[in-house]
């Protein structure tokens, strides 16, 4: 049971991680930021660094693999944010 638990564990942490998909494909294709929050992409992406940092102490593959997934499309997403925001906010 407890390898069943940790599995879809794992699964869910994959799934948070394609979450984030959606928003940086919206982002690439209008090419702003309107409507994003950064405070909130940003917090999310503070989160899954400690998230993996704390699976790599405690040797859980699941955490390092499922948060490092999830600040990869996150920071994409963040990251995409602040390059439209910059754009915006120099014109």
């Amino acid at each position: 049971m407890k390898q069943l638990v940790a599995w879809l564990f794992g699964l869910g942490l994959i799934g948070n991680a394609l979450l984030f998909v959606p928003q940086a494909i919206a982002l690439w294709r209008k090419k702003s930021d309107e409507g994003v929050s950064l405070v909130t992409f940003g917090g999310f992406c503070v989160l899954q660094v400690i998230g993996v940092v704390h699976g790599f102490y405690e040797h859980d593959n699941s955490l390092i693999i499922g948060l490092g997934a999830s600040f990869l499309t996150c920071g994409t997403a963040t990251a995409l944010t602040i390059v439209y925001r910059m754009r915006r906010l120099r014109s």
